[in-house]
């Protein structure tokens, strides 16, 4: 389809090494102008559903700032955008929970928010793990669960994990695996 929306002009408002905000002035889809606010990523966002041959999984606890509560999600975070996203997802899961792995799936491409934002997340299934050390990043405060995948995905049921990422990506793998 043709993009109905016409962009007039572009200011940045704000920045940081994570995120840029910038103000559009536009002409909106009946042919008035308007403003829309962009956020723009300086990452792709990752994440990965760990499962061991038993069919279990991790799962990080944190504190969220931007939502002032504890968050129980998949591990996940961000990879540069010129970097592969295998890697940076590689990289992202040996950090938080210390494991590596020999098989990784891509199962998932979502926007996360695209009414707001530009930002691409990118989903991996990790099986054939091995164990090792954590290497957390200095802003993080991390809690690492190991579960049954079963208990993750009554988890999303009961509304106990509320990140839309970890839902997608356990919802996911829960049908992959037929569960």
């Amino acid at each position: 389809m043709e993009n109905p929306w016409k962009t007039k002009s572009k200011a940045v408002i704000y920045q940081n090494p994570w995120i840029k905000l910038e103000e559009h002035q536009v002409v909106i889809p009946s042919g008035k102008d308007g403003i829309y606010g962009k956020v723009i990523f300086k990452n792709k966002a990752l994440a990965i559903i760990p499962v061991d041959e038993d069919l279990n999984t991790w799962l990080v606890g944190q504190f969220r700032y931007t939502l002032n509560e504890y968050s129980w999600e998949i591990p996940m975070g961000g990879g540069p955008l010129e970097m592969d996203i295998l890697d940076s997802a590689k990289r992202e899961l040996r950090e938080e929970t210390g494991l590596s792995a020999k098989k990784w799936t891509q199962i998932m491409r979502i926007h996360t928010s695209n009414s707001v934002t530009d930002e691409e997340g990118f989903l991996f299934l990790a099986e054939e793990l091995t164990e090792g050390e954590t290497e957390f990043e200095e802003t993080e405060q991390l809690q690492i669960i190991k579960l049954p995948l079963k208990e993750a995905i009554q988890k999303v049921m009961n509304g106990e994990i509320t990140d839309a990422i970890s839902i997608a990506g356990l919802l996911k793998v829960a049908r992959i695996l037929n569960l």
